[in-house]
């Protein structure tokens, strides 16, 4: 069976369909003084499926739930509990997108390596991790329990319209492998990254690499988008270059305080994300990248 968490139900739905497993229902209360508790809906579930209240004897149960936010992170924790007073036997917690994962290392004296002390957590109510291209692949390392890390990135190929000429750009020399991986599935095409160099303490200069633009359809490749400023940033730079038309995608379109507007007002054509966040412009699922993973032997 697949239980969610409220930020990643479209994603388990899909799942669910790709895997032909059950979806369990759960409700969400909150208390007077801001407490959160998710429970799941045995007694509704049972009602389509009865394999759900037998979860226990099946033994084994995928959890859906991208940690967009303290209260996702909490659902996470509770609906391992509940699971486990299910009866489940065997655990795999799917992180879609992993909050707090870009705190990989205590920048400086007295912080906390926030992804490690969120990996502990989860890693206790489960007996296995798959994240979806979390911002630094190391983050894997701090779990306790088995975790994979999964590239979803060929699958930004899916939206694109035909392009003409096409590049397709990383922010930087290391995110070239997202690049490369959106090229490939697309098809045609060439990468390319950006080079950042800092003018003064808030002033950076960007720019191609190498490839000249004009005239060409470019498509930029990141992992996150959150207010959009650098990718918007990048846009403007690329009209000034006379490129044809840019688009955006990203895997984690978290687009917080007004970064589609942003990006729109930069003169890009379209932003395409996946529903490991699920925000208007998750264009394409991850869930085959992910029922790939669950299907293959281990």
């Amino acid at each position: 069976m697949i239980a969610s968490g409220r930020a990643s139900q479209s994603l388990a739905a899909a799942l669910a369909a790709d895997l032909d497993e059950a979806l369990v229902e759960t409700n969400r209360t909150r208390f007077p003084d801001g407490e959160v508790r998710v429970d799941l809906d045995i007694e509704a579930g049972s009602n389509s499926d009865p394999d759900i209240v037998s979860a226990g004897e099946k033994g084994r149960a995928l959890l859906v739930a991208a940690t967009t936010s303290p209260d996702a992170f909490v659902e996470v924790l509770q609906l391992q509990d509940a699971l486990r007073e299910a009866g489940v036997g065997e655990i795999t917690t799917i992180l879609p997108y992993m909050g707090y994962a870009r705190q990989d290392r205590a920048f400086e004296p007295g912080q906390p390596v926030s992804a490690r002390a969120m990996a502990r957590a989860i890693g206790i109510g489960t007996d296995r991790v798959l994240l979806v291209n979390p911002h630094e692949g190391s983050v894997a390392d701090f779990f306790d329990v088995p975790c994979r890390v999964l590239d979803a990135a060929p699958r930004l190929a899916e939206p694109l319209p035909d392009l003409s000429e096409p590049v397709f750009f990383a922010p930087d020399a290391g995110a070239i492998g997202l690049a490369e991986g959106v090229r490939e599935a697309y098809g045609v095409g060439t990468t390319d990254y950006f080079e950042k160099t800092r003018r003064s303490g808030e002033e950076i200069e960007i720019s191609p690499h190498e490839t000249d633009v004009k005239g060409r359809d470019v498509v930029l490749v990141d992992d996150i988008v959150a207010t959009g400023g650098t990718m918007a940033g990048t846009v403007a730079l690329l009209r000034q270059r006379d490129a044809a038309r840019v688009y955006g995608t990203c895997i984690h379109p978290v687009l917080a305080n007004g970064a589609y507007t942003r990006l729109v007002n930069a003169g890009v054509e379209a932003i395409y994300g996946t529903d490991t966040v699920e925000r208007p412009a998750s264009a394409v699922s991850v869930a085959p990248t992910i029922s790939k993973e669950l299907w293959s032997p281990k």
